[in-house]
């Protein structure tokens, strides 16, 4: 049994725990463990990336009870993946946060570490009720690190995501406890088989139980209509927090990506592919609706939190559509657009130090001092999150284009999404004129640019034209991701061979 693959949860648990306990440690120290945990998970993520990508499944049976009776945690190229994609969004997300943004509350670094616990954890983890554990460790962090630094708009915005999360939890848990009183089993790979096995008389209540799931992810994913909280809650959360937000509605795209193809799949009777139907309207209304609330955002925050919304439109597209190239080009796709939101929320917050009492609302304010410099890396953010070549946003929109066949969905695909990038196109034109052509004649001398914040901003942007460098090697591994996905007899195996497939 491979003990790596439970280390992801174990380092930062236990660095979240000193930092706990170990409250009244020189801010020094706190910013040093925080700052080694995360920096190790880099080199071990990377490992168990290529451990993954040796084409088997590794399986790790918590307290030596084997699947389906004990708890697992599963290895599969799509977890290494997403555990790499967090590694690298969380490490320079920690790198702007101790140059000071740290020192606005108590307990962030803690409460940073768990957060990234229960993100790992949910990515791993191959049961059902594990999954609502692991999301309950992250969301108790993350209401936390959204009311970081205080302030009327934060409790505000903390307080609807709270209720709402609440409500998504508490169903959550109703339909984990239906499906197991149905099946008497929560281990997704022998949920699968006793799903496909179901009779008549079982199927409704599994249909409910798998829809109510569906809703539970899309509030985690944040797709039309449950996606109203995360605008607000985005654009007042501290910058670093919000950098790392950007993999959190990636958790119920997750989610939503391996419970729909490995439980409610195509081996799964009358109850096969339950949520496409739902998923491809609301992935294109999503685009839209994000779309529109860029349009209309007033603030450089509030614009980049809208065009999270419509980056989860654009992945659930590639998820609904179902076919192997089209996931494909979703998978590589999150990875632009995780890394590109992180690096936007952090130049939001770069260009708001600058303006004072204008922030980053988006008014005619003072000269900015380093004009050219945050021009260019805003100039840089915008073609990347809006798709134009020749970075990796332009790359993975025109992948997911080329995957749909002639036919209703390509004239419905096609349309939304290039007339989604227009838009998109034109609002950040708007921001980016207000911002840097339309200022008074004034400068603010004490608003200086800190280069360490300058430094973790730029890394996290241009991570585009390396993946637009390393398309091949990149998309070969989502290619070979979408087949393991959807090939239902290994995962079955897991039942029978407890160390790995």
């Amino acid at each position: 049994m491979n003990h790596a693959l439970i280390l992801p949860v174990l380092l930062p648990m236990f660095t979240g725990s000193l930092l706990l306990f170990a409250a009244r440690l020189d801010r020094r120290v706190k910013r040093g463990l925080s700052l080694l945990a995360t920096t190790l998970l880099l080199p071990l993520c990377l490992w168990l990336l290529g451990q993954a990508n040796q084409g088997g499944l590794q399986v790790y049976a918590l307290g030596g009870w084997q699947p389906p009776f004990g708890i697992i945690l599963l290895l599969d190229r799509l977890s290494a993946l997403m555990l790499m994609v967090t590694a690298v969004l969380a490490f320079f997300a920690l790198l702007y946060a101790v140059r000071g943004d740290d020192e606005r509350g108590r307990n962030f670094h803690a409460l940073f570490q768990f957060q990234l616990m229960g993100i790992n954890g949910a990515f791993l983890t191959g049961d059902l009720f594990n999954l609502f554990v692991f999301f309950e460790i992250l969301l108790i962090a993350s209401y936390s690190l959204l009311l970081h630094g205080g302030g009327p708009e934060r409790v505000r915005a903390g307080l609807h995501y709270v209720i709402l999360n609440l409500v998504g939890s508490s169903f959550f848990l109703i339909a984990v406890g239906v499906l197991y009183g149905i099946a008497g089993t929560l281990n997704m790979a022998d949920l699968a088989v006793r799903v496909a096995a179901a009779g008549p008389d079982q199927a409704p209540l599994l249909g409910a139980a798998g829809m109510l799931l569906l809703v539970v992810f899309g509030l985690k994913a944040a797709f039309l209509p449950l996606y109203f909280w995360l605008p607000r809650a985005y654009a007042s959360a501290t910058a670093p927090v919000a950098a790392l937000f950007a993999i959190m509605t990636k958790i119920g795209l997750y989610s939503i990506l391996r419970v729909y193809t490995l439980i409610f799949g195509d081996e799964a009777g009358s109850l096969a592919n339950m949520a496409q139907d739902w998923l491809w309207p609301l992935a294109l209304l999503s685009i839209a609706c994000g779309v529109i609330g860029a349009l209309a955002a007033r603030s450089l925050h509030g614009l980049f939190a809208y065009l999270v919304v419509v980056s989860v439109g654009t992945l659930l597209a590639g998820i609904a559509l179902g076919t192997p190239q089209a996931q494909s080009a979703a998978l590589y796709y999150l990875i632009h657009s995780t890394w590109i939101g992180g690096g936007l929320f952090l130049l939001a917050d770069l260009i708001a130090r600058q303006r004072g009492v204008k922030t980053s609302d988006l008014v005619q304010g003072p000269q900015l001092q380093n004009p050219h410099l945050l021009g260019a890396l805003f100039f840089f953010g915008a073609i990347g999150v809006a798709g134009l070549p020749p970075l990796s946003g332009f790359l993975g929109k025109l992948l997911l284009l080329r995957s749909v066949e002639p036919g209703a969905q390509a004239l419905l695909l096609w349309p939304v999404v290039l007339l989604g990038g227009l838009a998109t196109l034109i609002a950040l034109s708007r921001a980016g004129s207000t911002l840097f052509w339309r200022v008074g004649r004034s400068q603010l001398d004490s608003a200086e640019l800190d280069y360490g914040r300058l430094f973790a901003c730029a890394s996290l942007l241009l991570l585009s034209p390396v993946l637009v460098g390393l398309a091949a090697p990149v998309l070969e591994y989502v290619e070979a991701t979408v087949d393991q996905l959807h090939d239902l007899q290994t995962y079955r195996q897991l039942l029978q061979a407890g160390g790995g497939a």
